[in-house]
């Protein structure tokens, strides 16, 4: 049973065009400034304070791209799970597999491992570019932290997506859904994080947590509480909450 759901929820996503467009976005967009922004800091290091070159993290500069390559991982993760309910389909879904913990779970960890592939893939592909571009001021896979910080960046994307799919399965509605995250993610976490008021509240979300995970140099002034590990396993927390909210709703409502 399990698998032939998980064979179902697997054509579903590679026959829309929507998901795979998203995911082919969230690469070429997490590589393509992930480059720029290297090239850029490989061009402004002689002119960087002593202050800035002792946090200067060329590993962490490399995943730049990910502030919006983020943004269409989280459109996916949207789409793979609120697509039926604004289609209708949801009910014919639901009609075919009545146990829904089966259904929600099957199509997110469908969507899951698509993402952690191409989560992986893109962070390699990006690490390796954006070194390539920062020259002499490179950082190299073997270093203290660098793999770690690679496989990293593929995680974190992947769990961005899993967030998004436990928001949207609580809210079924792209629109909604989208509505709340983009502005989430892009605005609002960006502002608590840098206003000294709230910038103790922002660290404790997803986005700023998780993104610890690909930092191998500590700025200078960085007082968090917690290192990389500590950073994802918060971020993991907020994916669990999500993921269960969801599916709490699903058992709960109709479709």
């Amino acid at each position: 049973m399990v698998t032939q759901v998980i064979r179902s929820e697997w054509t579903k996503i590679r026959s829309v065009a929507s998901t795979v467009w998203t995911l082919s976005l969230a690469v070429v967009v997490t590589i393509a400034l992930g480059m720029l922004i290297s090239g850029l800091s490989a061009n402004e290091f002689d002119n960087l304070s002593e202050r800035d070159r002792l946090s200067f993290d060329p590993t962490f500069i490399s995943f730049a791209g990910m502030s919006l390559g983020q943004l269409a991982m989280i459109v996916f993760g949207v789409l793979v799970v609120s697509n039926e309910y604004s289609t209708g389909m949801i009910r014919a879904s639901l009609a075919a597999v009545p146990q829904r913990g089966t259904f929600l779970f099957s199509k997110i960890a469908v969507a899951t491992g698509l993402s952690l592939t191409v989560g992986l893939a893109t962070s390699f592909v990006t690490f390796f570019l954006g070194q390539a571009m920062l020259g002499d001021h490179r950082a190299e896979i073997g270093d203290p932290g660098v793999l770690r910080a690679v496989f990293g960046g593929g995680l974190y994307m992947t769990l961005i997506a899993m967030f998004s799919m436990g928001v949207a399965a609580m809210l079924r509605s792209p629109m909604l859904s989208l509505g709340i995250l983009m502005p989430f993610f892009f605005l609002v976490s960006n502002i608590l994080g840098n206003v000294s008021a709230t910038e103790k509240i922002g660290r404790y979300l997803p986005d700023q947590a998780g993104s610890k995970i690909m930092q191998v140099v500590t700025p200078v002034d960085d007082n968090t509480p917690y290192g990389p590990w500590g950073g994802l396993g918060i971020m993991v927390l907020w994916v669990i909450a999500a993921l269960v909210g969801g599916y709490a709703t699903l058992k709960k409502r109709d479709a």
